[in-house]
């Protein structure tokens, strides 16, 4: 018996100690140009699997059991490198330098007027989106395969020249994913510059916790720790007003199925075409904690969602339209995905009653979300 004990204990030791060596990167294709493109596959022991790519820091899949035991892949997206480049709504990326909206592309520090691209036009009217037209979701990052006892880590990192995409300064960025025993898939986000210039990255993965290709997830309940939005206007950008939700579809303080006020007679609905909005989350001194918790009832499949950002974006695929075919070889049609962004509130640059997305030469911009998987 204690022979039969310590035999456990040595492969349990042996797992756990696999489970922990760093990623190998594997060969995911060329871009246009030549640049080669690397993959990275990060687990656990307790049979999460998350695969990310150096284009655009993308998690290409992320595998997680349900309440049996039975894995799927949660993420929406691609099995190959060139669908990706040919046509994506920011499937598993990381999105910057700005994530989100800035209003007609423009915005001034110190005096100086800058002019982004304008990429989107919700309601007719232009703004900024996500970066621009070549924004971080575009370009190929560095890798890194990393590791610390109990989790393996992936490090890209990526350098936006000064006047990319109309933005000032050189801005180094860093952004991190560990996959832990814990069955927490954290992001540290760390970025440094030369010159003033706004920032607010994010990572845009769109998830079904039935598994990708598994139709609608009106279904999911939601819980926001968040008593107040940014009400926008025509054009998706904040009014400056921070609204409660209380006695509105908005109000998430107790869980609500995504499908049950989406199609409410509501002016910010019609706007968004449903869900597309910044909470403001009711932690807002920088520390790590709660913004969201996500239930799909018949998998049994949970998410809870931690941020040190103000805000989280909710958008539940409104312009999915079953023209893009993922990965199981399904369509992904309307509202077959929901995204939850961690972030500071969209326009802040215009919007001096917002959380400064202004970072200065010598600061350092630090920023942690959490994804963490369980099943009941």
């Amino acid at each position: 018996m204690k022979s039969l004990l310590s035999c456990l204990m040595a492969i349990t030791t042996l797992t756990s100690a696999i489970a922990a060596g760093k990623p190998q990167a594997q060969p995911f294709g060329k871009t246009g140009d030549g640049t080669p493109v690397e993959i990275y596959t990060l687990t656990n022991t307790k049979g999460i699997k998350l695969r990310a790519m150096t284009y655009g820091a993308i998690v290409v899949s992320l595998e997680t059991p349900d309440r049996k035991g039975k894995s799927a892949d949660i993420v929406l997206g691609y099995n190959t490198l060139a669908e990706y480049i040919k046509d994506t709504p920011y499937f598993g990326a990381v999105v910057g330098r700005y994530g989100n909206r800035i209003a007609q592309g423009k915005f001034s520090i110190g005096g100086k007027q800058y002019t982004l691209a304008t990429n989107n036009s919700p309601g007719g009217l232009p703004c900024s989106l996500h970066g621009g037209l070549k924004g971080f979701d575009k370009v190929v990052w560095r890798g890194e395969a990393l590791s610390k006892p109990g989790a393996q880590g992936v490090k890209f990192t990526y350098i936006s020249k000064d006047g990319e995409e109309g933005y000032p300064g050189n801005l180094t960025l860093s952004v991190t994913y560990w996959l832990g025993e814990d069955n927490d898939w954290r992001i540290d986000y760390l970025a440094t510059t030369d010159k003033a210039t706004p920032v607010n990255v994010t990572q845009h993965s769109y998830f079904n916790l039935k598994g990708e290709g598994n139709g609608d997830i009106l279904g999911h309940e939601l819980t926001f720790k968040a008593s107040k939005t940014t009400p926008v206007t025509a054009g998706l950008i904040p009014t400056g007003e921070l609204r409660s939700v209380k006695g509105t579809p908005f109000d998430f303080s107790t869980a609500h199925a995504i499908g049950e006020r989406v199609n409410a007679t509501d002016e910010q609905m019609k706007f968004g075409g449903g869900y597309d909005h910044n909470w403001v989350l009711d932690s807002q001194n920088g520390s790590l904690a709660l913004a969201a918790i996500v239930h799909e009832p018949t998998t049994g499949r949970v998410m809870e969602v931690l941020t040190t950002e103000p805000g989280l974006q909710f958008y539940c695929g409104n312009f999915l339209d079953g023209k893009l075919t993922g990965k199981s070889g399904k369509p992904y049609q309307f509202r077959n995905g929901f995204c939850l962004e961690t972030q500071h509130y969209p326009d802040s640059p215009n919007q001096p009653s917002f959380p400064s997305t202004i970072l200065q030469p010598g600061q350092t911009m630090k920023s942690t979300t959490v994804y963490r998987f369980s099943a009941k």
